[in-house]
């Protein structure tokens, strides 16, 4: 590889790590990412040395990658007790939601990808597999690994025309799709995209469908939603951003459906500003999720979840979901209410979602709606509501039939490192 690629990549690494650094002082985020990795190589070492057996070392970039990956932890785990599992993380909205996860015997963020801490890293951590969850591609760890000899599997994985993989300037960024064992693609497009660059790939459905369906085996029983909601429709908004907090806001306020709806509203950020916000904005009567009982919770029309974990758990007692980030970088996961089967509602940022675009793409299912504005959202649920029997049940049994269909990516995976005796 030429070295003026290699050269290029560590100026802008490093630039990357000035713009934190200027950036802390006016960002949380960028403040908790510096102070994260701050003395990381002192209490790597004084914990690593502790933990004895195989090591595989799963990575994730934040939060939502970490839920693609926790299936396969669980089976790890489950079926590999001895094993031990080493979990990093570059973005802090994961390490500090995942630092005390149960099933991983050390939680760590990624150093900066220099040279020296990928091999200082790598030594001392010793893994004997390296599983990469969706993308993030970091070209020092990646190529010290193959230097070692140690396995890299990519997992999850989405490619699209537009990655820097296919631009002029990619050389460096193909370079690294050549350094993993193998590659499990998302969907048909990606794996032929991969081809077209001479990179082999497999086909595997993401674990996301696996997660979704193990959290309503385990997900947590509410009777104070069950008595909020009594006999009425219940509506969530989850993972709601500032312009859908607009939009819900409005709809409730205008009182479109003569008061069919319950609602709740959660936030992606649980700040005090969101909250603060929802609560003086709603003319309804409000109340928080974390003061609401069933003794006061047939008192209040609208519930604003104020912490987080809960969200996943609150869908199974929807009828119709709002789900946030399709006004912004992209829709999030419309997985978690899908899965209880209901139709799912969300803005036109979406094209990152693949099944987003596919569940869009068969209309007559009615499981799926993307809208760009208030006048659409209202459309939209007054549609559900006046053809209840043809739209919305048909809504809630297709969506909760194309995830169940899209399960399996997690015995897949574990199935092939078995076979290749990686595991």
């Amino acid at each position: 590889m030429p070295t003026v690629q290699v050269f290029i990549y560590d100026v802008c690494i490093q630039l990357y790590r000035l713009g934190i650094f200027i950036a802390s002082p006016f960002s949380s985020k960028a403040k908790r990412w510096l102070l994260g990795r701050d003395k990381l190589f002192p209490r790597l070492g004084k914990n690593i040395t502790s933990i004895h057996g195989k090591k595989i070392w799963i990575h994730c970039a934040s939060l939502g990658e970490f839920e693609q990956a926790r299936p396969l932890i669980e089976k790890l785990k489950q079926l590999n007790p001895e094993h031990k599992i080493i979990l990093t993380f570059f973005s802090p909205s994961g390490y500090d939601v995942r630092k005390y996860f149960d099933l991983a015997d050390y939680v760590s963020y990624l150093p900066l990808d220099t040279a020296e801490n990928a091999r200082k890293f790598i030594g001392m951590m010793k893994p004997s597999i390296v599983i990469w969850v969706k993308y993030e591609y970091w070209y020092h760890f990646l190529n010290h690994l193959q230097v070692k000899n140690i396995p890299v599997v990519l997992i999850s994985a989405i490619i699209r025309e537009e990655h820097v993989f296919f631009k002029w300037y990619g050389a460096l960024h193909r370079r690294m799709l050549g350094f993993f064992t193998h590659i499990f693609v998302q969907n048909e497009e990606s794996k032929k995209l991969l081809q077209s660059i001479n990179i082999a790939s497999e086909v595997c459905p993401d674990t996301r469908f696996d997660r979704v369906v193990d959290i309503t085996q385990q997900r947590k029983q509410y009777d104070n939603i069950a008595k909020f909601k009594g006999d009425k429709k219940l509506f969530i908004a989850g993972s709601t951003w500032a312009k859908d907090n607009k939009l819900i806001c409005r709809l409730i306020n205008n009182d479109p459906f003569a008061k069919n709806f319950k609602y709740i509203i959660a936030p992606h950020n649980v700040t005090e500003g969101n909250i603060n916000y929802l609560t003086d904005t709603i003319n309804w009567r409000s109340g928080l999720f974390s003061r609401i009982t069933t003794q006061n919770a047939d008192e209040i029309d609208v519930m604003i979840v104020d912490g987080i974990g809960a969200l996943s758990s609150l869908y199974y007692y929807a009828d119709i979901a709002y789900v946030g980030g399709g006004f912004g970088a992209s829709v999030h996961n419309i997985l978690e209410p899908a899965v209880y089967g209901m139709p799912v509602i969300f803005g036109p940022n979406h094209l990152k979602s693949a099944e987003a675009v596919e569940m869009l793409s068969h209309k007559d299912w009615h499981a799926a709606y993307s809208i760009s504005g208030y006048k659409e959202l209202y459309s939209t649920i007054a549609s559900l509501l006046d053809n209840e029997e043809a739209a919305l049940k048909t809504g809630s049994q297709r969506s909760k039939e194309y995830v169940l269909a899209h399960t399996g990516g997690t015995d897949q995976i574990y199935s092939w490192l078995k076979d290749k005796k990686l595991i």
